[in-house]
């Protein structure tokens, strides 16, 4: 599904075809390394998606904020150099311990 090449090492722990709040429709996946954001474009009359350009490729260490936000509209916030990102998923609590647990287990602190 997704057009990233893996590092050495890298597994891919979480992927959803979600939507941020300014970087619009995409697919988020998150790795045992990495948070990665490439942007798509559907097509409804045929039903199909292109992905496209990847907009955000962040090291876990790179990630200074974490959290899970709303009740019918979820989403995961993350910030990244004191830019933040807002993404719409099913299920941002599972989003957010999974981040914080690769960050553990990379041993990056906030």
């Amino acid at each position: 599904m997704s057009a990233i090449e893996p590092r050495s090492g890298e597994k891919r722990i979480l992927q959803e075809d979600c939507a941020e709040d300014k970087l619009k429709n995409g697919i988020l996946t998150l790795t045992n390394q990495r948070l990665i954001f490439e942007k798509t474009e559907g097509r409804m009359v045929v039903l199909s998606k292109k992905i496209g350009e990847v907009v955000l490729d962040v090291s876990l260490d790179k990630i200074s904020s974490v959290k899970a936000e709303g009740f019918l509209l979820k989403k995961v916030t993350i910030v990244v150099d004191r830019n933040q990102y807002k993404f719409g998923v099913f299920n941002n609590s599972e989003w957010v311990k999974s981040i914080q647990k690769q960050q553990y287990d990379n041993k990056i602190r906030f």
